[in-house]
C-alpha cells in the first residue's frame, strides 16, 4: 500500500525529521515501512503500519502545537507507544512519568546512583553532560511519587561576561534570563499543564539563589544550578538552608566561572572542604559523557587543549 501525509500545516518539519532524518529512519525501521520524505511523507507498507505512522506524525504535530517545541525522548516515546507488544524494547531500569532515567554513561551512572543514596550530591562538569537535566528528572519523580512535597530550583543571578541591570521591569523581570534555563528543563522534563499548575501552587519553585537566605526548606528536593557562580558566603548559606527529609544536588563548571576575578568560586572551596565528609558525594563528569550535539564534544576537547597548552 501506498500513502501520502501531507506535511503542509506542519509546524516544524525539521522536529518531525530529527537531525539527519534520524526520526524518520527510525520509523522506516521500526514500522518495516519505506519513507519518502520532503514537502510531504510518501509511505509504503502494509495497511497497519501506514496507520502507525500516521499516528505517530499527528501527536508530535499536536505535541509541538501544544507548547511550541518537542524533545527528541517525547519523539522516541510517541514511536516507542505505536509498536507492536513484541517490538517494543524493555522499559530503562527505572521509569519516570516525566522521563526515563536511563544514563546514557558511565558517568551519569554514576551521578544518578549517588542522587539515590546520598542527601547531598554535588555534580560537577563541562556543558552537556545532563547535570541539570538528570538532577531535575529525578526532582520530578520524587514529587510524583509523594518522597517529596515540593521542588526548589535556584540559580545564583550572576552576568555571563553580560550586563543585565539595564533591562526594563522589576527585580523578578531582570532575573528571569538567568532562570529560564531551568524552566526549559522543568517544560522538556515535565508535561506543561502540570508543571505550570504545581508552579501556580508554589509546589514547584524557580527563584535566584538570594531568595533561599533565611529560610529552612523542609521535605524538599532542592537543585542550585551554576554553583560555580556562587560566592563561598552564598554556597554556606545555601547548604544549611537544607531542613528534615529534604534532598540537595548542586551542579556546577569549574571552566565557566563568571565571578569578578580574584573571587574564590563557591563550588571549587566547597569541593575541596566537603570531601570525605558522610552523606556528600560528589559526581565528576567528563567530556565522555557529553550527550548533547556532537560537536559540543568537539568544541569542549578544544577549549581544553588551549587551556592546557597555555599552562605549559
Amino acid at each position: 500500500m501506498e500513502h501520502i501525509i501531507s506535511l503542509q500545516d506542519f509546524p516544524d518539519i525539521s522536529l518531525l525529521f530529527g537531525t539527519q532524518n534520524c526520526n524518520i529512519k527510525l520509523m522506516k525501521k521500526k514500522f518495516n515501512v519505506d519513507i519518502l520524505a520532503r514537502d510531504n511523507l510518501k509511505i509504503l507498507g502494509d495497511a497497519h503500519s501506514i496507520e502507525c505512522v500516521t499516528s505517530v506524525v499527528e501527536q508530535v504535530k499536536n505535541k509541538i502545537l501544544a507548547k511550541g517545541n518537542i524533545s527528541q525522548k517525547e519523539i522516541d516515546s510517541i514511536i516507542e507507544k505505536h509498536l507492536p507488544q513484541e517490538e517494543k524494547e524493555k522499559p530503562p531500569v527505572e521509569e519516570s512519568e516525566y522521563f526515563p532515567i536511563s544514563p546514557r554513561t558511565l558517568g551519569q551512572k554514576n551521578y544518578l546512583s549517588a542522587m539515590k543514596k546520598n542527601d547531598i550530591v554535588f555534580a560537577i562538569g563541562p556543558a552537556g553532560t545532563g547535570k541539570t537535566h538528570l538532577a531535575v528528572a529525578m526532582a520530578l519523580d520524587a514529587l510524583r511519587k509523594n518522597v517529596v512535597r515540593k521542588l526548589i530550583l535556584v540559580r545564583p543571578a550572576v552576568e555571563a561576561g553580560e550586563k543585565l541591570g539595564f533591562l526594563p521591569g522589576d527585580f523578578q523581570a531582570k532575573v528571569n534570563p538567568y532562570l529560564r534555563p531551568l524552566y526549559d528543563s522543568l517544560y522538556d522534563l515535565g508535561d506543561y499543564t502540570r508543571v505550570k499548575k504545581y508552579m501556580e501552587k508554589n509546589i514547584i519553585e524557580v527563584a535566584p539563589l538570594a531568595y533561599m537566605r533565611g529560610r529552612t526548606l523542609e521535605n524538599a528536593f532542592i537543585i542550585l544550578d551554576e554553583a560555580q557562580n556562587t560566592t563561598s558566603g552564598q554556597m554556606r548559606m545555601f547548604l544549611t538552608r537544607m531542613g528534615l527529609h529534604s534532598k540537595t544536588v548542586v551542579t556546577g563548571d569549574r571552566t565557566q566561572v563568571d565571578l569578578p576575578p580574584g573571587q574564590v568560586s563557591g563550588l571549587v572551596e566547597a569541593e575541596r572542604i566537603l570531601q570525605g565528609v558522610r552523606g556528600i558525594e560528589f559526581a565528576h563528569l567528563t567530556q565522555n559523557d557529553i550527550v548533547r550535539h556532537r560537536l559540543v564534544q568537539r568544541i569542549v576537547d578544544a577549549y581544553e587543549k588551549k587551556s592546557q597548552n597555555s599552562h605549559h
